[in-house]
């Protein structure tokens, strides 16, 4: 992606939660500059991986597939602040589509915190091939047992959720508006818990063609070691 992309989907996404109240840590609107002048105590956020975080999941499409999300808090690869949760947002475009996976460890509760429906494909997977199967599971809506089938697309409102256990296969997009949404989980680490149906890349490679208006988490490196 083009960093000037990058540039305005972040701005886009400070007004969308600005707008809906969520504020974010001061250290969000850091610019590089500021990075610099304020890194000292600051290697936990780097540690955790907190803040901005883009993917087009390397195939250059992100209007069609692709997601923006800020973690907000989490407890990954900590030793000084080793808090067994995590919270991010995340700005979900209108048949923008996050990619089929599921997570090894990490349960995960997906909240739509306002905007259009958030419709998510849900299909077990088996634990020893890993491949799609058709086994029936359930799910908890806003602590609602609900029974699925395999393939079957859960629908969110503003303001209802959806638990998701490891090895749930599960794909999400908004329809009939963009989504903002929520997710509050186990800790997160997606260099090691994602597991993708189709191979993909989980970060995006960034055509430097204007400088970076926000860091994203993994850039940290550029202006201090955690």
């Amino acid at each position: 992606m083009k960093r000037s992309e990058i540039n305005t989907h972040i701005k886009d996404a400070e007004t969308r939660f600005a707008d809906a109240g969520l504020l974010l840590p001061e250290w969000a609107h850091w610019t590089v500059d500021e990075w610099r002048r304020n890194a000292a105590g600051c290697g936990e956020i780097a540690t955790a991986g907190l803040g901005w975080d883009l993917t087009d999941f390397g195939l250059g499409t992100y209007a069609e597939k692709g997601l923006l999300l800020f973690t907000v808090r989490n407890g990954a690869n900590s030793t000084a602040n080793p808090i067994p949760y995590a919270e991010k947002l995340m700005v979900v475009k209108e048949r923008q589509v996050t990619l089929m996976h599921f997570h090894w460890s990490k349960t995960e509760d997906i909240i739509n915190r306002g905007g259009g429906e958030l419709v998510l494909r849900l299909q077990m997977a088996d634990r020893a091939s890993e491949e799609l199967t058709d086994e029936p599971f359930t799910v908890y809506r806003d602590g609602i047992r609900t029974e699925c089938r395999a393939g079957d697309e859960v629908r969110l409102a503003p303001g209802q959720s959806i638990t998701l256990y490891p090895y749930l296969y599960h794909s999400f997009w908004a329809e009939n508006g963009d989504c903002i949404v929520g997710e509050v989980s186990a800790v997160n680490d997606d260099a090691t818990d994602n597991r993708f149906l189709d191979p993909v890349g989980r970060f995006p490679s960034i055509e430097e063609d204007e400088p970076p208006y926000r860091l994203l988490c993994t850039e940290y490196g550029s202006v201090f070691a955690p």
